[in-house]
């Protein structure tokens, strides 16, 4: 076979892999229906790839290679299927009993470097060897990996391969309740693991450390970065040389690089591997080619090792292996062939990485930079070389990763191309300074500081550009959730640009049509769209109001529910904005989820109490009686009660009634209100904290459909809800509950008893 055959053959396994993702919009119940008629689809084009290369004699392969080609992308569909991790007979997973807290300890070897948490708690994975149940003391012989958390102080000490004896909650991780949530069960899976320990505390361990492991390596130059600059700086340096998946970074120094359009740059990736090779090489430069070859290998070997094997590094580090080789044997090396052959063989070794973020980012990003940055350097031979360069590696990265990153987050960095050129000088020194402080930081850690100290000021003034862009008004442009078919036109019109002269000579009119495939949906959807959703959440009810174009927000939730939960949703529905935001309950800890949504998205004003101490600098009015009502859209607010708050909603001829978590305790009688009032309880939903309600209130009110924002209804007060004929939902049960006129009510988890969406 020549080359173009081999080329066909790597790139028909890529689409095979990549063709799974099809599975997810086929609609038929059985998972091998799916996969055989995607095996059909892939099979049906390599027999057409095959009648036109034998009708027009095409010389690069032969019909043959095009059957082959459908005979390799179907193997690769049924080989990621069998590679997709499954529990086993004896995991410990089967041991999780649904719906109940399970007290256990649980003996074996931790896996992985300790990581720090969002919440300040340590988190690492483990593998179980022995269940020990917290009811009777039965010791059990178990396996399989488990996600584990322990408090701070509990986890300050461990290392990978320690044996540990770990007391704590056992359970099932659950999948994401609302849309754009995160699927931790998704996540863990994928990871091989089907269960999660909630440790209180570590009971026994080893703490003779091992002499030797990548890991202490690691730390060892993190702690040397950290002495020469000191927090956040230290631990920005080693992320950036190392990834942030080896270093435990601040999160909002975290945040603000990735929403600035910068998360490649505490990503471990070409850049650091052609710093680190071109380093090695020039001294290495008096050497024989065979111990050139050596030291390159060894030296991107343990980086790898050093940056954890996350895959973008590992792409990196194969090219780098293939520029080696290509030197030690004089021949030319042919990048766009390497990058192929490194994903090939990446994907040979895990197939699960195809669906890998990082691995989908540093493929496209270094695309990017084969196939376009050549063209965009030569429209900007007018400037200087370095800023020439400047402005088109990071140009020619972001035009291939920007549909990806919109389909995954929703959002767009506003100022992202103008942060990445003007740090693109500082990004370099920290970065070659920073590969320099490593290798001294083994040696010699006293000596790695005094060169990291040397990189405070451009450190300090990189963080500061992205702490002024991340303030800028508009630094995120919110296009909301993007369908899969939009991801893959986009990407279309970028090969068109890429392929044909006409088109690259056009490429304004292939961007103004990108963007409004964009801009006309998100328009369309904020001005006709009419629905309310009552978001799953711990702490209170928080229900979203969309009326064509207003947004009305009822409660925040804590700070981290509003940044975890409330947030991502308001970003994945390509909201932008709040209209009216309306706190039931203005206790101080509810206030801070207030400040962190105003942080990210302007509220235009506020219904509710608002301490000096709160952060949201923006008016505030207060319903007092239920003669005031305020009006957004089709939309009106009325208070019955003011304390403790209950709220009616009138949106679209149907009405809502709103209960504040401690009614119930005040013991306000809603029922009296109604019946003195005739207050009109057709179409009504009623919406709770889930605590047991008066008989009384439910014959008065008799509500169509009552939902519960808890974990756990009462049995008896189900049971009368059914007889009144009132359909219950709850988000402990039902994850998020949607209703849009005309559509109903729907629900964002399947219910086990009847395997379908409400």
């Amino acid at each position: 076979m020549n080359r173009h055959s081999w080329i066909i053959l790597c790139l028909a396994y890529v689409a095979g892999l990549l063709s799974t993702s099809l599975l997810t919009f086929l609609p038929f119940d059985s998972f091998w229906q799916e996969i055989a008629i995607v095996a059909t689809g892939l099979g049906g084009l390599s027999i057409v790839a095959s009648v036109i290369s034998a009708r027009f004699g095409y010389a690069g392969a032969s019909s043959r290679i095009w059957l082959g080609a459908g005979v390799v992308a179907i193997l690769a569909v049924i080989y990621l299927q069998l590679r997709i991790p499954q529990p086993g007979v004896n995991d410990i997973s089967h041991r999780v009993t649904e719906g109940f807290s399970q007290q256990v300890t649980v003996e074996g070897k931790v896996l992985t470097e300790p990581r720090l948490t969002s919440t300040g708690q340590i988190k690492f994975w483990f593998w179980v060897s022995q269940l020990t149940t917290g009811n009777d003391n039965e010791n059990a012989a178990t396996s399989g990996k488990l996600y584990v958390t322990v408090p701070l102080l509990q986890g300050t000490g461990i290392y990978p391969r320690e044996n540990l004896s770990i007391q704590g909650i056992l359970y099932r991780p659950q999948p994401a309740t609302n849309p754009g949530g995160f699927d931790f069960r998704a996540y863990l899976a994928r990871q091989g693991t089907f269960a999660g320990l909630k440790g209180n505390e570590v009971l026994t361990s080893e703490r003779q450390k091992p002499t030797w492991g990548l890991w202490q390596l690691r730390q060892r130059i993190v702690r040397a970065n950290l002495v020469g600059l000191g927090s956040p700086a230290g631990q920005l340096v080693s992320s950036m040389v190392l990834g942030r998946k080896a270093v435990d970074l601040p999160e909002d120094i975290r945040d603000r690089f990735i929403r600035n359009g910068l998360a490649h740059v505490l990503a471990a990736s070409g850049f650091h591997v052609s710093l680190l090779l071109g380093m090695v090489l020039r001294l290495s430069d008096r050497f024989s080619v065979r111990s050139r070859l050596i030291i390159g290998a060894s030296t991107l070997v343990i980086y790898i090792g050093l940056t954890g094997l996350q895959p973008s590094v590992m792409r990196a580090g194969l090219m780098g292996i293939g520029v080696l080789i290509a030197l030690a044997t004089n021949s030319k090396v042919r990048a766009l062939g390497s990058l192929l052959l490194a994903a090939t063989i990446l994907l040979l070794l895990n197939p699960l990485w195809i669906w890998d973020l990082g691995f989908q980012l540093s493929f496209l990003a270094t695309w990017g930079l084969l196939v376009t940055a050549p063209a965009l350097y030569k429209r900007l031979d007018w400037l200087p070389p370095t800023i020439a360069t400047a402005i088109a590696i990071p140009l020619a990265a972001s035009i291939w990763t920007l549909p990806l990153l919109c389909y995954v987050f929703n959002t767009v960095a506003t100022y992202s191309i103008v942060v990445n050129i003007i740090s693109t000088p500082l990004i370099t020194i920290i970065s070659l300074g920073g590969m320099i402080g490593v290798i001294a930081a083994l040696i010699i850690p006293a000596i790695g500081s005094a060169i990291a100290w040397l990189l405070l000021y451009p450190t300090l003034f990189l963080i500061e550009i992205t702490k002024f862009f991340t303030n800028l008004p508009g630094s995120a442009f919110i296009v909301g959730k993007i369908s899969l078919g939009l991801v893959i036109i986009l990407y279309g019109l970028i090969g068109l640009v890429w392929l044909s002269s006409w088109w690259r000579s056009r490429w304004w009119l292939v961007l103004l049509f990108a963007v409004t495939l964009i801009i006309v949906p998100i328009s369309y959807s904020r001005l006709n769209s009419i629905q309310v959703t009552v978001l799953a959440t711990q702490q209170e009810q928080v229900v979203v109001v969309r009326d064509r174009g207003k947004i009305i927000l009822i409660n925040s939730g804590e700070a981290n529910t509003a940044k975890y939960t409330v947030l991502p949703f308001l970003t994945r529905q390509g909201i932008d904005r709040i209209d009216c935001g309306l706190a039931l309950d203005d206790r101080s800890r509810f206030q801070k989820g207030w400040s962190v949504i105003h942080a990210s998205l302007p509220i235009t004003s506020f219904v509710g109490d608002l301490t000096p101490q709160s952060t949201i600098n923006i008016e505030s009015t207060k319903l007092t009686s239920a003669d005031e009502a305020i009006s957004f859209g089709s939309t009106n607010m009325r208070l019955i009660s003011n304390d403790p708050a209950v709220v009616q909603l009138q949106i679209h001829n149907y009405t809502w009634l709103i209960l504040s978590p401690s009614i119930i305790e005040k013991k306000t009688d809603v029922a009296k209100y109604i019946k003195q009032n005739n207050f009109d309880t057709s179409f009504l939903a009623l919406l709770w904290s889930g605590e047991k309600i008066p008989h009384e209130w439910l014959r008065v009110l008799k509500p169509q459909v009552a939902i519960a924002s808890t974990t756990k209804i009462e049995e008896n007060l189900q049971q009368q809800l059914q007889q009144q004929q009132t359909q219950l939902y709850w988000t402990g049960r039902d994850g998020a509950i949607r209703w849009i006129p005309g559509s109903g009510f729907e629900t964002n988890l399947i219910r086990e008893e009847d395997n379908s969406f409400v």
